[in-house]
């Protein structure tokens, strides 16, 4: 069961030490939401549609959400296949060697080596019109993202 503040509020009302507990839960801070709270499913629709705290789901350290109950259902199923590629980077910055944050309403969605569609989240329009251009550019991305991985947590502390 899922507590909003109010529901908190009201239990507060009841005892000192459910009250003292509902203080605690209500000044902790939230986890990182992914995608900025974008349901990572609904960009391979066509449209990223923002998620809903009512659907979220805990994966890779994250908080994703989800438009739907289904989509939800469909990332538990294969979260890797759904979640952006090259760790939500820009492919652009990366093949510059950089680790560069992105804007979740700028993506593309390019078929693998198999044949199966991968999201890739992008910094700017011109990046996006490029990877669209060379596609090519989303592999050697791929190949040079190994080398950048440990400056995640130098370069984007959570």
């Amino acid at each position: 069961m899922w507590l909003t503040r109010r529901h908190l509020l009201i239990l507060a009302a009841f005892s000192p030490a459910t009250a003292a507990r509902a203080t605690s839960l209500l000044a902790r801070p939230p986890g990182p939401i992914a995608l900025e709270g974008f349901d990572p499913v609904s960009y391979f629709l066509g449209t990223p549609e923002p998620g809903h705290a009512a659907f979220e789901t805990a994966w890779a350290g994250r908080t994703w959400r989800f438009a739907r109950a289904a989509n939800q259902a469909v990332f538990r199923s294969d979260p890797v296949r759904y979640a952006p590629r090259l760790g939500g980077f820009d492919p652009i910055g990366i093949l510059g060697g950089r680790l560069v944050d992105t804007d979740p309403s700028i993506f593309v969605c390019l078929p693998d080596g198999e044949g199966l569609a991968r999201l890739y989240l992008l910094r700017t329009a011109e990046h996006r019109a490029r990877l669209l251009a060379e596609p090519a550019l989303a592999d050697q991305a791929e190949r040079r993202w190994p080398d950048l991985r440990d400056q995640i947590e130098r370069d984007f502390p959570d």
